[in-house]
């Protein structure tokens, strides 16, 4: 018997066999489920087109708040050179925090801060020139209302 079982040759080839046939990455007989290849290249280009999508809105979202910070920063400076001119103006009253003064530069380019708005001024209008509508807030820098933009801070 042992003679018999030395005989038999398998005719299928060795290297088309598999001791573990769920390993495979192709079915194996006729009731496995149906493998296709998946094409690379659409593959890489969906998952590059989705990473490009991505970081787009990423980065837009993050250059909306960049030009924020931008303008909060360019209202803050604003604020502190108003400011720094009209602790450096005339003024003949004692300004109150939450009321609207307005700022005047005088012919000599001194300031005034006044409590007189550019249309009240009637047929006894001085010579100057309307710089701002202001606000005194509470940390005592003051606060843009209105602004001249003929006019620079600068």
């Amino acid at each position: 018997m042992s003679n018999e079982k030395s005989d038999f040759v398998n005719p299928i080839d060795p290297d088309k066999i598999t001791e573990n046939p769920h390993s495979l990455a192709y079915p194996h007989h006729a009731g496995s489920a149906l493998v296709k290849p998946e094409d690379q290249g659409k593959i890489k280009s969906r998952a590059l087109s989705a990473m490009d999508h991505q970081t787009d809105m990423q980065l837009g979202q993050i250059y909306e708040q960049m030009q924020l910070l931008a303008a909060q920063a360019k209202k803050l400076q604003d604020r502190k050179l108003i400011s720094e001119k009209i602790y450096g103006a005339e003024m003949r009253f004692e300004p109150l925090i939450n009321h609207t003064y307005h700022l005047y530069q005088k012919e000599n380019q001194t300031y005034l801060l006044s409590l007189i708005a550019p249309n009240q001024w009637g047929r006894s209008k001085k010579s100057f020139e309307y710089v701002a509508t202001v606000r005194l807030l509470a940390d005592h820098t003051w606060d843009i209302l209105e602004k001249n933009e003929d006019v620079s801070f600068e």
